[in-house]
């Protein structure tokens, strides 16, 4: 039975932080460059609700 390669393992998740953390960085440079919310995923939702009016209370709802 061949031997597990530990150090070939230990390269790839090296190599899988490695690349984690470059998107990681590059996500915070364009969102630090771009607007506020370009880049983040979760901001995009509460950005087109910004954009909209709040909706009216119908009679009889305290707002």
């Amino acid at each position: 039975m061949a031997k597990p390669n530990y150090s070939f393992e230990k390269r790839q998740r090296d190599l899988a932080k490695k690349k984690k953390k470059e998107e990681k960085d590059a996500e915070k440079r364009l969102r630090k460059a771009g607007t506020p919310g370009a880049a983040d995923e979760t901001a995009a939702g509460s950005a087109e609700s910004a954009d909209q009016p709040p909706p009216q209370p119908v009679d009889g709802e305290t707002a």
